[in-house]
């Protein structure tokens, strides 16, 4: 490949790190997947992540809804303002913000995948792969899984008892649409689905935190192939 600096044109240097990127994984081969535990937590961290590209694919799409919902919800206020009427729909203006929400409740896992939560990052692009496997495995399963664990027990029944739960535990009919949590304001959605939706957020960056466990007890066992752990640059240094 080319130095970028010597060529002038942006989209051949594109095409020529596609075709490099392409080229080393055709050299890479097939996976060699093992059996025994190390084939499990393969397999295991390979589902709990399908989950997570689903709903980071969902999260995109959601990023574009509040865009549309938030574009009209800012012409209505102008033009109300000129026509000197209120034409705010309260509805639409509550769905923003509840999909606003479910942007980030639904992305978390995602985040945690991409590795985009904040580092010391001038100490640690440093770091050994082992080092930072180990940092990470401690972190991971001693605080960030227990404080997610106590989270959801909590949320469990905060949730459920928007859906229309009753106190002791039962349901008068299945149809929650007809017992769930309404807005108290004029023109508001129901605000059970979105406590619902605040307990999955958690139930799913709970999963993808036991996947980012697996992840490092594969590279600490010398299977860094199998853990797919997300690749980062070191960051430039201020001085």
């Amino acid at each position: 490949m080319s130095e970028p600096g010597k060529s002038g044109d942006l989209t051949s240097v594109a095409e020529e790190l596609l075709e490099d990127l392409t080229a080393a994984k055709e050299e890479g081969g097939p996976l060699d997947i093992p059996g025994g535990i190390q084939g499990l937590l393969y397999r295991l961290r390979v589902a709990i992540e399908a989950v997570t590209t689903f709903t980071g694919k969902i999260s995109w799409i959601l990023v574009w809804v509040v865009f549309v919902l938030g574009f009209f919800n800012v012409v209505t206020r102008y033009v109300a303002r000129f026509i000197e009427r209120d034409i705010i729909v309260g509805e639409i203006f509550d769905l923003q913000w509840m999909v606003f929400g479910a942007l980030f409740l639904l992305g978390l896992n995602y985040g945690v995948r991409e590795g985009v939560n904040p580092r010391i990052d001038f100490w640690w692009a440093d770091f050994p792969k082992r080092r930072k496997a180990i940092i990470d495995l401690v972190v991971h399963t001693f605080l960030f899984l227990p404080f997610l664990v106590m989270a959801i027990q909590v949320l469990w029944g905060w949730a459920l008892s928007g859906m229309g739960r009753s106190f002791d535990g039962t349901w008068s009919t299945w149809k929650v649409w007809e017992i769930w949590e309404q807005s108290a304001d004029a023109g508001g959605l129901p605000r059970g689905p979105i406590k619902l939706l605040i307990l999955i957020g958690f139930i799913l960056m709970a999963a993808q935190i036991v996947a980012e466990i697996v992840k490092q007890i594969l590279v600490l066992v010398g299977r860094d192939d199998l853990a797919g752990v997300a690749a980062h640059e070191a960051p430039l240094r201020v001085e």
